[in-house]
């Protein structure tokens, strides 16, 4: 199914009391994220095994076969991997086929098997609503076919997830104003990939305008562009060979300075799932 803009339908009765994000895994070796009101839940991507992703889900007392839809950000393998298996598992148990949005250019490269899913695409830069979501996608520089990022709006709560980008343009900080969530990537310390174990070739990918954020680079926008309504800030996308949490956490903490008295720091360690972040 194919539209510039249109609007998902879950029913929608009253007036939601909490929305809760939960960041279920981000490194490169897999990504997922969960953001959910009283009615309506979702996904972005499914980098993690099926099973792994119920698991997680029921740590925060959440039901995978709930999930209402997905939302990918590109197709590399660590954000889809556990996709066509969820997708199997959630028209297993509900006898429908979970909702999957993705981009025109990026929903052809997402492999599915024998269950196809309602994929329903729309133009990078386009909004949409989702039950009580209300969701925009912005285009980030990445070596992937058409990456997105996301903002989701809800109860007066704005989310912003950016990771996979090689450098932050302009364009993103106006997307990230008045955000009160947000999930930046931190990938990588400099001096750790330039001696890491990457072939030469990887290296310039990762350092590349179309690579990752280093460390370096996020504590800049930190220090000079970070929104002051943010009061959550997710740091994520750690490599697992070329960056070190404790790293992220010092430049994170430096970054903010005396504005860590008012803005939440937590940064997304490889192979853990973040606590719930309720409002």
């Amino acid at each position: 199914m194919k539209s510039n803009c249109f609007c998902y339908k879950v029913e929608r009765k009253g007036r939601g009391f909490i929305v809760k994000i939960c960041i279920l895994a981000s490194s490169s070796s897999g990504n997922a994220a969960f953001l959910s009101t009283e009615r309506t839940r979702l996904l972005i991507d499914a980098g993690i095994g099926r099973r792994e992703l119920a698991k997680r889900l029921a740590a925060i007392g959440e039901d995978l076969a709930q999930i209402d839809a997905v939302l990918v950000t590109h197709e590399h393998s660590d954000h889809v991997a556990g996709l066509a298996a969820l997708a199997r598992f959630c028209f297993a148990r509900r006898a429908r086929h979970l909702a999957v949005f993705a981009t025109e250019r990026t929903a052809p490269y997402l492999e599915w098997g024998e269950c196809v899913p309602a994929v329903e695409t729309f133009q990078a830069g386009c909004g949409f609503t989702i039950g009580d979501f209300d969701i925009s996608s912005f285009t980030i520089p990445h070596d992937a076919v058409d990456p997105v990022g996301y903002t989701v709006r809800a109860e007066g709560i704005k989310v912003a997830i950016a990771t996979d980008l090689g450098y932050i343009p302009d364009s993103l900080r106006v997307h990230f104003r008045d955000t009160d969530v947000l999930m930046l990537e931190s990938n990588h310390d400099l001096e750790m990939l330039r001696v890491g174990p990457y072939p030469w070739s990887v290296k310039q990918r990762v350092m590349s305008r179309r690579g990752h954020l280093s460390n370096e680079v996020t504590a800049e926008f930190i220090r000079n562009d970070l929104d002051s309504r943010v009061s959550t800030l997710i740091l994520g996308h750690l490599s697992e060979h070329n960056n070190h949490p404790e790293l992220v956490r010092r430049a994170g903490y430096d970054a903010l300075d005396g504005r860590a008295l008012f803005t939440q720091l937590f940064v997304a360690e490889p192979g853990t799932q973040s606590p719930v972040f309720s409002y």
